[in-house]
């Protein structure tokens, strides 16, 4: 459906959806990029939800003021790395260098240099997490894939090829190993059943704290852009 405006200044992008299932208008502004959707149930015109909109103008500007502003990674940035902020500072030779409270790095192409190095760290944590997992609940799974999703953290598909978020690496690792744990019980349960959080249990151990964690700051993560 085509997008709208709450003029401005600034001006509000509003991106309107029909939804089957809606039985009113619904507002909801995304937390990974500040998105304004408006869902309206099939038959209510669209001038209705923009009046919707309208009368929650101070609302929509308030949250949308609120919300962290995008870090785009470079020297002088603060960058978790496993659970921890580190200070991006220019650095000599060619690769990353990571110390207690510094990510060096060399200046030229910094934010590609620091993406690739993420990916590559996080796929040595996720590997190791999940073969460790695996092999406690005796499954194997076909493969690994990092991407950079928004709507999940992982996955396990029918034939076992896991799928992870590459941000996950910037949260505290024990997050990233609940991911793990959680997409490893799936081999043995392809649901969210008691015996899936079962299975999530024994070869993790508890995992309420990471999960919360990752359900307060998760959105977070995805704050942090690499320009090429």
């Amino acid at each position: 459906m085509a997008d709208h405006f709450l003029p401005g200044p600034p001006a509000v992008p509003l991106t309107l959806r029909r939804s089957a299932r809606a039985r009113r208008i619904s507002l909801r502004i995304s937390q990974l990029d500040g998105r304004v959707t408006l869902t309206l149930p099939r038959g209510v015109p669209e001038d209705e939800a923009l009046s919707f909109a309208r009368i929650k103008e101070d609302w929509i500007r308030g949250h949308l003021q609120a919300r962290p502003a995008d870090v785009a990674v470079a020297p002088g940035a603060l960058l978790p790395v496993e659970g921890v902020a580190r200070r991006v500072v220019a650095g000599t030779g060619r690769g990353v260098r990571l110390t207690a409270d510094e990510v060096a790095v060399p200046e030229r192409q910094a934010a590609r240099r620091l993406h690739s190095w993420l990916r590559e760290l996080a796929r040595d944590r996720l590997a190791g997490a999940a073969d460790e997992y695996a092999r406690a609940l005796g499954r194997d799974y076909a493969r690994i894939t990092l991407r950079d999703t928004r709507s999940r953290w992982g996955s396990c598909s029918s034939r076992g090829a896991l799928m992870f978020s590459w941000r996950l690496v910037m949260a505290p690792p024990e997050v990233l190993r609940y991911v793990a744990a959680h997409e490893i019980a799936h081999l043995e349960q392809m649901n969210h059943s008691a015996a899936f959080w079962a299975a999530v249990e024994r070869v993790h151990g508890p995992y309420d704290a990471p999960r919360s964690w990752l359900h307060t700051h998760g959105a977070a993560l995805h704050r942090f852009r690499f320009p090429a």
